[in-house]
């Protein structure tokens, strides 16, 4: 990285990760004189990793259906997102040399399914238009009359006109993201949500869990319910058992609806056998209750089980192991037909933050411009990406909103 001393910048970008090397490169492009400030040895480490290396970079949906997907304060975002929508996105990447192509449920993903091409073309971008890159920590915002004066680093004092707070929340912590910003926006009068995970594991039912630890669930449909009847949440996919509880796919996106762990008590329900209702499923319990007519019943579910789940199926049935087949009453068989439909687990919590995809809470938006990103405290000082109160579902609605934000303030900066 490029190294500067005593130099006067029109904005200073603080954190070189998604939000931060989009807004440096844009304000650049502007005609501002912009030093990026990154305090790892490399750039968009977190992008790197995301998606599990392939970047799922946004959602090909229109600026309301990205607003849905925010379960809260989405309308904050309804300027950035109509000044830069996915498709605005899509546009952008294509024009830095990333081909793009869209998949399940509108997911994006750069068609070499190379998370480092996305952050490398942001890097390109970045310094082709002209901004100083510096590895450095920042420590604090400097401000005159209510005005942004400079950024203070390990290094010394940058004077500025503007600074850009793109730090991240404090999830993957090992990436950078140790809530810095919070304290930084904190100490000049912003006031912080609580971070908590989104996006995360969840605890749940160790012991039952942990017995089936390892086993990978697919085609299955699970659905959340908040204590009542009426679910939170419902999709299909894969999941996971640990020995903790549970993760995989279905399980983050499952967790970013359960926002009350302090007042709710959340209940997963797997239906092992989506693509049979009830009728169906009994049909093939007595065709295979036929076909093992004379053996022990422990021994007469591996057609329709995974050998390391049906010792809990078993226990949960209530049907001693050993029982023989022919003599299960249809009672029984129901109450296991029951199980494979509706196979619950009661939920502890989710698992620590520095183990989540992403960080609900931070900069309150009510303080923020919500054309700007600049703030209404601090003239000069503007925010983007997941330090702010702002976090979503997945399918690339997380990355949109920091491409969002980031444009935003790139666009806006030091314009009044």
């Amino acid at each position: 990285m490029t190294s500067t001393k005593n130099s006067t910048y029109d904005a200073v970008v603080i954190g070189g990760g998604a939000a931060g090397l989009l807004a440096a490169g844009e304000a650049a492009r502007r005609g501002f004189n912009v030093l990026l400030l990154e305090k790892n040895e490399r750039l968009g480490i977190k992008l790197r990793i995301t998606g599990k290396g392939r970047c799922n970079l946004t959602n090909d949906c229109s600026a309301l259906e990205v607003m849905a997907n925010i379960p809260n304060g989405g309308r904050f975002l309804y300027g950035a997102l109509n000044e830069f929508s996915p498709k605005d996105a899509m546009a952008f990447f294509e024009r830095l040399g990333v081909p793009l192509k869209t998949e399940r449920g509108g997911r994006v993903f750069p068609l070499s399914d190379r998370a480092a091409d996305v952050a490398e073309a942001l890097i390109k971008n970045a310094r082709v238009n002209g901004v100083t890159i510096q590895k450095d920590t920042a420590k604090s915002i400097e401000t005159t009359d209510g005005s942004v004066t400079g950024v203070t680093t390990s290094g010394g004092v940058i004077p500025c006109r503007a600074a850009v707070l793109c730090t991240g929340g404090v999830s993957y912590p090992r990436t950078g993201s140790t809530g810095d910003g919070y304290k930084m926006a904190s100490v000049v009068g912003h006031t912080i949500i609580p971070p908590k995970p989104s996006l995360v594991p969840l605890c749940a039912e160790p012991d039952t869990c942990a017995l089936m630890q390892g086993l990978a669930l697919k085609k299955v449909n699970l659905t959340v319910y908040d204590g009542g009847k009426k679910p939170v949440f419902s999709d299909f996919g894969e999941m996971l058992f640990t020995h903790f509880g549970v993760s995989g796919p279905l399980v983050l996106s499952a967790s970013a609806h359960m926002r009350a762990f302090d007042r709710k008590k959340y209940t997963l329900s797997i239906d092992l056998k989506p693509a049979l209702d009830e009728k169906k499923l009994d049909a093939r319990l007595l065709r295979d209750f036929e076909k093992y007519l004379n053996r022990d019943f422990q021994n007469a579910l591996g057609d329709l089980a995974h050998k390391t789940m049906i010792p809990v199926l078993v226990a949960r049935s209530g049907i001693r192991p050993d029982t023989k087949v022919h003599s299960i009453t249809r009672d029984e068989r129901k109450k296991l037909l029951n199980l494979f439909k509706n196979f619950c687990l009661d939920v502890d919590g989710p698992r620590p933050i520095d183990e989540a995809i992403i960080t609900s809470g931070g900069v309150a938006t009510g303080e923020v411009n919500p054309k700007t990103m600049e703030s209404k405290l601090v003239k000069g000082l503007y925010f983007a990406g997941e330090l702010l109160d702002l976090d979503a579902y997945t399918g690339g609605f997380n990355l949109q909103i920091a491409w969002a934000t980031a444009n935003a303030a790139a666009k806006h900066i030091l314009t009044e």
